[in-house]
């Protein structure tokens, strides 16, 4: 048997004339750590309820550990579910909370005592097993779902944003527990999130999730460093990418903002250039591109700072550490300067949004 816990096929939902998934495909492997970004508005609430059998696909395939599971319906599939809200059932125990996915499917009592010792243990709930969920704290029953979720032992576990709503240090602690959790389980966590910098903290694979499409699978790093579409260096980064647009003349690409020398590919003419916030440097810096800016708001991200600029009427994000004070004083100066570092420009077709160059390092 592969290595692929769950196989998406050509995946395509339509309501009326609306497309909401197109041909999308990806594959979730097992011992991974797999996270769909993808911006609001992007189909990733119906891809979550086609893979887990709430709703008919119009064509395709969903395939768990070989067995093509498209028409089976929702109980069969030998999906995991861990849901967005806690929703835990006020009436029940802890426990009767945990083994309720497995009365479900009629697991014997022995079954039901093997899952809650299990789950209990690796989120540390043990302690809570008898309480009702109305003398928990909202991490408490937050670590509960995610045990309800997992008590049905199998190889693949869809989490549908699980930690959208919680307070930073919170979801901080869960991120963390969600991730010792998948290491010590080995098997496929499929995470779903419109959250970059949730994807950054626990993603080992990443695909971006973008007009109904996975436009890019792959390793976290080179997602992030490698952009092929627009779409991937839009979505994955906390903060945003800095985008402008502007044409490709020759191996120059001109804007109203700056020009740089590039390598590109095909003959693009009206093009895109995409900047993380990390290639933007405060102050003048040799081998870049300087730029005049003015500062209007200075975020503070705890070690670092996000620096929002105007330039020229295009707003740029850099980001600053906080033990800089250098930069951090050019920042309040009148006469700003940022600089652009010329290899951290990814140039995309307008039209099509993929990518078709790179700036060329100054030497």
């Amino acid at each position: 048997m592969s290595n692929s816990a769950l196989e998406v096929k050509g995946l395509s939902k339509s309501y009326g004339d609306k497309s909401v998934l197109r041909d999308l495909s990806f594959t979730a492997a097992l011992n991974d750590f797999s996270v769909i970004c993808g911006k609001p508005g992007n189909g990733k609430s119906v891809l979550v309820r086609t893979i887990m059998g709430l709703e008919e696909v119009d064509s395709g395939q969903i395939i768990v550990r070989g067995q093509v599971v498209t028409e089976a319906d929702s109980g069969s599939r030998n999906i995991g579910y861990i849901p967005q809200s806690f929703a835990l059932y006020p009436h029940f125990s802890v426990r009767k909370n945990i083994e309720y996915p497995l009365d479900l499917i009629k697991a014997s009592k022995e079954a039901k005592a093997e899952a809650v010792d299990r789950v209990s243990e690796l989120l540390k709930i043990g302690d809570l097993l008898e309480k009702m969920p109305v003398q928990l704290s909202g991490g408490q029953k937050q670590r509960v779902a995610i045990a309800r979720g997992l008590s049905k032992a199998t190889d693949v576990y869809v989490l549908d944003d699980p930690l959208v709503g919680l307070d930073f240090k919170l979801r901080e602690r869960l991120i963390e527990d969600l991730r010792l959790t998948q290491e010590q389980l080995k098997v496929a966590f499929l995470y779903i999130t419109s959250d970059p910098l949730e994807a950054l903290q626990l993603a080992k694979t990443v695909m971006i999730l973008a007009d109904g499409k996975i436009v890019q699978q792959g390793a976290l790093v080179d997602v992030y460093d490698a952009p092929s579409s627009l779409p991937s260096m839009t979505t994955l980064g906390f903060p945003e990418a800095n985008v402008v647009p502007g044409k490709i003349q020759g191996s120059n690409f001109t804007s109203e903002i700056f020009e740089a020398v590039v390598d590109v590919a095909g003959k693009s003419t009206a093009a895109i250039a995409g900047i993380r916030p990390e290639g933007i440097l405060i102050g003048k810096h040799p081998g870049t591109i300087s730029v005049s800016a003015s500062l209007t708001l200075l975020e503070n991200l705890g070690s670092e700072f996000a620096a929002y600029l105007d330039v020229k009427g295009t707003q740029f994000i850099t980001v600053v550490s906080r033990t800089d004070i250098e930069g951090i004083k050019l920042l309040e100066s009148k006469d700003l300067t940022i600089s652009i570092k010329p290899e951290a420009i990814t140039l995309f077709d307008s039209a099509s949004k993929k990518k078709i160059g790179t700036g060329v390092a100054r030497v």
